[in-house]
């Protein structure tokens, strides 16, 4: 007979399991939209034309998300 922390231990495994996979599957296109983001941010410092500049960065990090 096994003992009942076995079968608590598998339950709270697979859970965090399905937690992590649903939590990989709705992050991801935010991993891949950050670096545009960050890029459209520091151009937006310059004065001047970095509004300019960091318009198709944002069009393009919407897109991405």
């Amino acid at each position: 007979m096994k003992p009942l922390t076995d079968s608590v231990r598998l339950g709270r495994l697979l859970g965090a399991m399905l937690i992590l996979a649903a939590a990989a599957s709705l992050a991801g296109c935010g991993v891949v939209a950050a670096p545009v983001r960050v890029t459209s941010a520091a151009v937006k410092v310059v004065p001047g034309a970095g509004d300019v500049v960091a318009a198709p960065l944002d069009v393009t990090a919407d897109v991405i998300d």
